[in-house]
């Protein structure tokens, strides 16, 4: 089977490109630079990355919520079945009502299609702007509030993807939804980190608004920090404090255990200064 990935090059795309090869599929890693082309926001560069494709996996950037995400998504996975492609696998979150028109608009294009909600990224605190404040100063600081979140490992994710990708009928016109195995909080997460990294981190919660000064300061468009803001004002709520079996109903084992991440990130020097 051949599979487009897009956002081939992003923190869960990369994943579902190394779980897809070696399930021993061939992979078209799509990207806004490299070798296939790909932009959401570039109709032209959606026809020759699909082209030949029996699968997709979709992750919309920036979220699959924010504005134009869903006619950016409807449109593609109609061009996707004029062309062929059999499946499609769209990355979405629990939880998050602003996603709901885009899983709509794919559910209406034609094509056989799989919704995937995951909960909070546990590579968000090892890989990107939040680990990168983490490593440098210390703290993370974040409108997580003292939440709770079962937070999943993008490995997860990205298997459950593959998988169903590989079942044919099974999962089609199913939303799965994906998490890992026990709640914790962000100042829990950061505390195991403390822990077993053997440096203090802290965690230091704040309002959305004020957090979105900090998006500007990591280069977040301000269209952008405003939905950003709005999201993180819902989907940070509580709304997610449960655990979600679609791992286990997938793959038939349950989800990567935080601690597991947390021990490999100290291994491979993911908070080190």
């Amino acid at each position: 089977m051949t599979v487009l990935v897009t956002g081939a090059t992003g923190r869960v795309g990369s994943r579902v490109a190394e779980a897809a090869r070696d399930a021993g599929h061939e992979v078209r890693a799509a990207a806004r630079s490299g070798p296939v082309l790909f932009d959401w926001t570039d109709p032209a560069t959606w026809t020759d990355a699909l082209r030949g494709a029996d699968a997709a996996f979709l992750a919309h950037q920036p979220d699959v919520g924010s504005p134009g995400a869903a006619e950016a998504v409807g449109a593609f996975a109609r061009r996707a079945g004029e062309l062929g492609v059999r499946h499609l696998v769209l990355l979405s979150a629990r939880g998050e009502h602003q996603a709901h028109a885009t899983e709509d608009a794919l559910a209406a294009a034609g094509v056989r299609w799989t919704v995937v909600r995951a909960a909070w990224f546990a590579q968000n605190f090892s890989e990107g702007p939040l680990a990168d404040a983490m490593r440098e100063g210390g703290e993370l600081v974040f409108p997580g509030g003292e939440v709770l979140e079962p937070f999943i490992d993008v490995r997860d994710v990205a298997e459950v993807v593959v998988a169903v990708l590989g079942a044919g009928e099974r999962y089609a016109g199913r939303v799965l939804e994906v998490s890992g195995g026990r709640l914790l909080s962000f100042r829990d997460a950061v505390a195991e980190i403390s822990r077993a990294g053997g440096r203090e981190f802290s965690y230091v919660p704040v309002a959305a608004v004020e957090y979105g000064a900090a998006l500007r300061g990591f280069g977040v468009p301000e269209g952008e920090v405003e939905f950003l803001i709005d999201l993180f004002e819902t989907n940070l709520d509580g709304r997610n404090a449960y655990v979600s079996d679609g791992v286990r109903e997938v793959l038939g084992r349950g989800p990567r255990e935080f601690s597991r991440f947390v021990d490999e990130g100290v291994a491979g020097a993911a908070w080190k200064r």
